[in-house]
């Protein structure tokens, strides 16, 4: 049986700088980890974890619709003290809304095996609350 998370964050900068920190490997290594990527419809995401056992995530963009929206798959390498969860097993959105002095930050987790709903969940809140420091910091320049 599979599960889905859903977490919400106001991030005090504009969707444009957000989104950034989801499609630039450089602005995405300063929250999450050191990214390859391809930010289009069928490219790649790789991200090496910068804390814990270093575990490597692996996915594929699925959908991309600029400052708004995007949809990437999810998963790990099989690596001692990753996840249990194969890469592109399962699915991420990510939804960006302009709210009042900044946005509204909606992720979706879904495809998840039950035994890592709180494992994840944990860690896409402090993931999360890293993104938006670091934007917030960003938009301020």
């Amino acid at each position: 049986m599979s599960r889905t998370i859903e977490q919400t964050l106001h991030i005090r900068a504009r969707p444009e700088t957000v989104w950034r920190f989801f499609t630039d490997p450089a602005c995405l290594a300063q929250w999450w980890g050191t990214a390859e990527l391809d930010a289009r419809p069928g490219g790649t995401l790789q991200v090496a974890m910068h804390e814990g056992p270093r575990p490597v995530m692996r996915g594929r963009f699925v959908e991309l619709v600029p400052y708004e929206r995007l949809v990437f798959t999810f998963g790990w390498e099989a690596t001692p003290g990753a996840p249990d969860m194969a890469p592109e097993a399962s699915r991420v959105e990510v939804t960006l809304t302009p709210d009042g002095d900044g946005t509204e930050l909606t992720l979706r987790h879904s495809g998840l095996p039950a035994v890592l709903d709180e494992e994840t969940s944990d860690g896409w809140a402090h993931l999360l609350h890293r993104l938006g420091e670091t934007a917030e910091r960003q938009e301020l320049r």
